[in-house]
């Protein structure tokens, strides 16, 4: 049985799982970025927002 969790947590959890991926595979942020979706079954919105995250935590590191 699945347990039914809020939108905002699957996010959370989406990005911390981009994050270990990147870091383990190399793979690009497009193809982690889909293959959150699926995994995590989020919208395309979802995905642009993954997409948007990303570029703007690239463009300003926190110092």
């Amino acid at each position: 049985m699945s347990t039914i969790m809020p939108q905002g947590e699957l996010l959370r959890r989406a990005v911390k799982w981009i994050d270990e991926k990147r870091a383990e595979t190399g793979d690009s942020l497009a193809a982690l970025i889909e293959k959150a979706s699926v995994n995590f079954n989020l919208s395309p919105k979802d995905a642009n927002f993954l997409a948007g995250f990303f570029k703007e935590r690239e463009e300003h590191p926190q110092e």
